[in-house]
């Protein structure tokens, strides 16, 4: 019997997003590749490590791993777990290692990520955006810590598969290899609808960390905060159904719910806000609130809380 053919995986950008899918990959089986910078002699002696509320304590070791895009084999798949104040930087990387007719996915939050990488890539790359539905940050170089969730649903956004059978096919395929590996994985019909329900949970969350120092306990914990984080749930569902997306009914006190069931956790932006790194500010708030004002619909929580990590950003030297 002749043997299955598993894709070759390029992970662009090694950090929680990156460290965790590549690694759960790799466990199952998969030809794996990371590219990394700081990270790559800490992650070369000592491989990849991912301590699991899930899963448990995995360790990847040896790592493929490389310093240069260049030097990375043609990839099939390229997982983009990067952040997106990055992407104009790793466009000439995702093209040095994509092989022809390579998927890359974009693993990342916000609005508008595809639209503003598409022109830097070239035109025989498909791309696909990914939402990542799981809680994890960087613990130390080479060391992700997994609290909960996994899943990862795709949806295509451009690129040569013109057929709409086309792009399922090219979707399906995408979702097992994350099947594969343990995780849940979905075709999305409408990448700009998922992404704005996702946004639902992450303009509230990620930008009162930063402002109010605290993790999702302690913000569900007290009843100003948490009536502040269903104002700003429901600013951006209104955002999107201006925009033309329908959202799931109840969607704000579902995800309410759902954090409240959660243990403590503090979201990306927070831990980038913590290591000074540049916030996902354009992605996360600039692209919806224009979406939603180019279509007469206000959003002035969402836009105050724009302005506030607006100014603790440009503070920072």
């Amino acid at each position: 019997m002749s043997e299955i053919h598993r894709p070759r995986i390029g992970i662009i950008g090694t950090g929680a997003i990156g460290g965790f899918y590549g690694l759960m990959l790799a466990r199952a089986g998969y030809d794996v590749h990371f590219l990394l910078r700081s990270e790559f002699a800490v992650v070369s002696e000592r491989g990849l490590r991912v301590d699991s509320a899930v899963h448990g304590e995995l360790l990847l070791n040896p790592v493929q791993a490389y310093r240069e895009a260049a030097q990375m084999p043609p990839c099939d798949w390229l997982l983009v777990g990067a952040k997106t104040t990055s992407n104009a930087d790793l466009a000439p990387l995702i093209a040095q290692a994509a092989a022809p007719d390579a998927k890359v996915v974009l693993l990342q939050n916000g609005l508008g990520v595809e639209e503003a990488l598409r022109p830097l890539l070239p035109e025989g790359l498909h791309l696909i955006g990914g939402l990542c539905y799981i809680c994890a940050h960087r613990r130390a170089p080479g060391e992700v810590v997994h609290q909960a969730l996994g899943g990862v649903n795709l949806g295509y956004h451009s690129g040569p598969a013109i057929d709409a059978a086309e792009r399922q096919a090219i979707l399906e395929s995408g979702c097992e290899m994350f099947r594969q590996a343990g995780l849940e994985s979905t075709a999305m019909a409408n990448l700009d609808q998922a992404r704005w329900q996702k946004l639902v949970w992450n303009v509230p969350y990620n930008g009162l960390s930063v402002l109010l120092d605290a993790g999702t306990e302690a913000l569900m914990g007290q009843a100003d905060s948490r009536a502040l984080i269903r104002s700003i749930m429901l600013e951006v569902v209104q955002g999107a159904e201006a925009c033309g997306h329908a959202m799931p009914p109840g969607l704000a006190d579902k995800l309410l719910v759902m954090t409240e069931r959660m243990s403590d956790y503090l979201p990306s932006m927070y831990h980038d806000h913590l290591s000074r790194r540049p916030l996902e500010l354009p992605a996360i708030y600039a692209a919806p609130l224009s979406a939603a004002e180019a279509k007469g619909q206000d959003m002035p929580c969402t836009r105050a809380l724009y302005q506030a990590l607006s100014f603790l950003s440009e503070g920072r030297v």
